[in-house]
């Protein structure tokens, strides 16, 4: 595709990123909206929410690194903040069941993970990471505090039983 067909179909480049922001944001969304019921346990429920995320920030890793430059702050906060909100809310009830450690607090914690999650996607761009999530779901639960073969055990079964890989 030339520049001349993009630049058809949008007014510059901030057009065209804004676009594919409003679809990764609608991404994010029907993932997100595949979380309807709560797992039990907040180690099942963060692995979940890290393998429904994971491939709207893999096939959208590349705005995610521009976004912020390109649409300011503000905009990235405004289309991460259910997510956000989602991840904390994990993260306090993975908190008040012992699951998760304390020392920071549901919001900074989700903060904290994100920051982890985008490191993970930053290097599959660099070519050092190849995951189909599996293992940063993995790494965000012993982010948490979750013991590594704890860890490795509840992904291992949600590949098994409660999630299907597309």
């Amino acid at each position: 595709m030339v520049r001349r067909t993009v630049y058809g179909h949008f007014g510059g480049k901030a057009a065209l990123v804004e676009g594919l922001v409003e679809d990764a944001a609608e991404s994010l969304r029907q993932a997100l909206a595949t979380l309807d019921t709560p797992a039990p346990e907040a180690v099942t429920e963060l692995a979940c929410f890290v393998l429904a995320v994971w491939p709207v920030g893999d096939r959208y890793r590349v705005l995610l690194r521009l976004a912020p430059q390109d649409l300011g702050p503000e905009r990235v906060d405004e289309v991460l903040a259910p997510a956000r909100e989602i991840a904390a809310a994990i993260i306090a009830r993975g908190q008040r069941q012992g699951i998760f450690q304390t020392s920071v607090p549901p919001g900074p914690s989700s903060r904290a993970l994100e920051g982890h999650l985008l490191g993970l996607l930053d290097r599959v761009n660099a070519g050092t990471w190849a995951d189909d999530g599996t293992g940063t779901a993995t790494a965000a639960l012993v982010a948490m505090g979750v013991d590594g073969a704890r860890a490795v055990s509840c992904v291992r079964g949600l590949g098994r039983s409660e999630r299907t890989v597309a």
